[in-house]
């Protein structure tokens, strides 16, 4: 299956500085095990490995540069059976001129020479005393033996089998100077950008490096694979590290180890790439004359499923590193507290009504709620915290809920809503013994009945509890636990709820309220609108009913945030969470994901405001513009072919 993965290779070779038959034979092995042990498809090897960029007034003579031709020719023969495009640097001869360029090649030919730009003279580098800079037109060359060769900086090279592979290459201080060909390139199309370089180790220099390909590969939206030279190279006063890198959209997903074996292999998601270059327009390549000139080569590879040893995020809504998630849900509390302000504010209420149910969204509803009256210098008890006991309520939950209103300080009502329903179930004839969905929406209805006549009575802003993830799935009854004045939670996944109540719990001053919310996070999750167990115990949990929301925040990340296929979101949620279920599990609720995503789409075509938080929303205005009768036939399908 070709999902847009490819395999990628920074590698540095073993070089001795101006022994280029060593320098050939030793890339010719090190390509040879980037293809065979990796896997690699596009492999890429540091500035001037041929000969070494160290080689000084050496590059002035002839001998040295006639080998050059001589070994590459060499080393085209031998790499044409590897199924990879291979970038090299060598220094190459034009017009009498000498240029330090990237040699790409693949299936024994030289598909083009790509010259450096920024040639740099200050610090150790007086690269002008050897090298003219490159230009951007591109004209045609004969090179070891090989005639009409593009040369020129504006280049890309197309894969034939996979169309989202588009790569251009970058030497040296091409990459890390402002006025480099970096953005022409990826304005032109290009998805993955090999950098060849030669850049002595200094301290604080790598981590520049990581900082400015992270940036790059983020604005630009594209993949960087760094090769850079190696302890081989060290001479006179330099020292080099091979400090390889790639990355993508801003991600590190591999390097090596400094001074270590030079090999920085993984799979960059080159479709990836492509559809969120769809999504989000960057680039004004129309009319930009930076852009005019480009001469695309394509080449041939064989792509078929790429076997996957980069990692992916289980949790993509949760950050894994502990200060990172503190900081994330500080901001994420920050965003909530002050749009509901907001909302207050502008609708001059000093009141909030929330329905209390003693679980998780309900109680983030009220900390933020809690949060944003701080901020309003409000009296804590104009929030109107509202328990409505009704047939499936348990102990548990109506006593954290009643725990929870106290320690917020805010004004707690029980309002029991068994006998208002028992009437309804008479005036429309509904036996209460049958537990269908009627039953159960009632309830759901009831309650918000009396939310929004309370907020009416008290003139005060009913606060919605929903989040994200029942919105995605429709697992609310409409018009009832849907509807609000007000939703803080709309853009928040469960799993990242959890999160956020366990946050606070971590850093309350308050023992007894961080006893009852570490309570509600080891409470299943339920709506409660079914009766209890005999023992008094939850019998409805939500995730027997509808799936694991573990599983299911992913799927919405990789559908709404990446747009990747049914295929591709089930083989990353496989490899991402197959230790936890099995392939069968993950695919019985890919498509109960995907029917409901489809189907219920009605609810949230008019569901209330609610601040966005990410980059993952399901607002009708704000982040998903979906018809409210699209068909998944289309989805499914794919999904039942595996």
């Amino acid at each position: 299956m070709r999902d847009g993965f490819v395999s990628v290779a920074a590698v540095t070779p073993e070089v001795k500085v101006a022994d280029v038959e060593f320098n050939v034979e030793s890339c010719i092995k090190a390509i040879s095990a980037a293809v065979e042990k990796n896997g690699a498809k596009v492999v890429v090897l540091p500035e001037l490995c041929l000969t070494a960029y160290t080689c000084g007034d050496l590059f002035y003579q002839d001998a040295l540069l006639n080998a050059v031709e001589d070994g590459l020719a060499y080393l085209v023969e031998k790499t044409a059976e590897f199924d990879a495009l291979i970038l090299l640097g060598a220094p190459v001869r034009v017009n009498a001129k000498l240029y330090d360029c990237a040699v790409a090649i693949c299936g024994g030919e030289i598909l083009g020479v790509v010259p450096k730009q920024v040639v740099s003279t200050f610090n150790e580098l007086d690269e002008g005393r050897y090298f003219s800079v490159g230009q951007d037109d591109v004209v045609a060359i004969n090179i070891a033996g090989f005639d009409d060769i593009p040369f020129g900086v504006r280049q890309l090279f197309c894969c034939d089998s996979l169309g989202s592979l588009v790569v251009a290459a970058e030497v040296g201080e091409d990459t890390m100077a402002a006025s480099g060909p970096t953005y022409g390139h990826a304005s032109a199309g290009a998805t993955l950008i090999a950098s060849l370089s030669a850049s002595c180790a200094i301290v604080g220099r790598a981590a520049k490096q990581k900082v400015i390909l992270s940036a790059e590969s983020n604005r630009l939206t594209c993949a960087y694979v760094f090769a850079n030279a190696g302890k081989g190279e060290s001479t006179t006063d330099c020292v080099f590290s091979g400090n390889n890198l790639v990355f993508e959209c801003g991600r590190l997903l591999a390097e090596a180890e400094p001074f270590g074996n030079g090999i920085a292999a993984t799979e960059i998601d080159t479709d990836a790439i492509a559809a969120e270059r769809r999504r989000v327009s960057v680039f004004e390549t129309a009319a930009d004359p930076r852009l005019d000139g480009y001469v695309r080569t394509v080449f041939s590879l064989g792509i078929s499923e790429t076997k996957l040893t980069r990692a992916v995020d289980a949790h993509p809504f949760v950050p894994d590193d502990d200060a990172d998630r503190t900081a994330r849900c500080e901001e994420i509390f920050s965003i909530q507290a002050h749009a509901l302000a907001k909302r207050l504010q502008h609708t001059r209420s000093t009141r909030a009504i929330i329905g209390l149910s003693g679980g998780l969204d309900s109680t983030l509803a009220l900390l933020v709620a809690v949060r944003a009256f701080d901020l309003l210098g409000l009296d804590r008890s104009g929030i109107i915290a509202v328990t409505m006991p009704g047939f499936g309520t348990t102990g548990r939950t109506y006593n954290n809920a009643c725990s929870l209103a106290t320690a917020a300080g805010a004004e707690l009502r029980e309002i029991s809503i068994a006998d208002s329903v028992r009437q309804h179930f008479y005036d429309i004839g509904h036996d209460e013994a049958d537990h269908d969905a009627t039953y159960e929406f009632a309830l759901a209805r009831e309650r918000t009945q009396i939310l929004m006549d309370l907020s009416n009575q008290e003139g005060g802003l009913v606060v919605g509890t929903g989040d994200l993830s029942e919105l995605a799935l429709g697992w609310a009854t409409y018009n009832g636990d849907h509807m609000s004045m007000y939703g803080v939670n709309a853009a928040i996944p469960k799993t990242l709820v959890r999160h956020l109540v366990r946050y606070v719990a971590d850093t309350c001053d308050d023992e007894f309220e961080s006893g009852v919310l570490y309570d509600v996070l080891d409470t299943p999750v339920s709506p409660e609108l079914l009766p209890a167990n005999a023992d008094g115990t939850i019998a409805q949990q939500t995730e027997d009913l509808v799936g694991p929301y573990e599983l299911h925040d992913f799927f919405i990340y990789q559908v709404l945030r990446r747009g990747f296929t049914p295929g591709k979101v089930y083989r990353l949620a496989c490899h991402a969470l197959g230790s936890e279920y099995d392939k069968a599990t993950i695919l019985k609720w890919l498509k109960v994901f995907y029917r409901r995503f489809f189907s219920q789409q009605f609810k949230r075509s008019c569901s209330p405001d609610g601040p966005a938080v990410g980059t993952v929303g399901v607002s009708p205005r704000a982040a998903l513009r979906m018809p409210s009768d699209a068909v998944s036939a289309l989805w499914l399908a794919e999904l039942d072919e595996l």
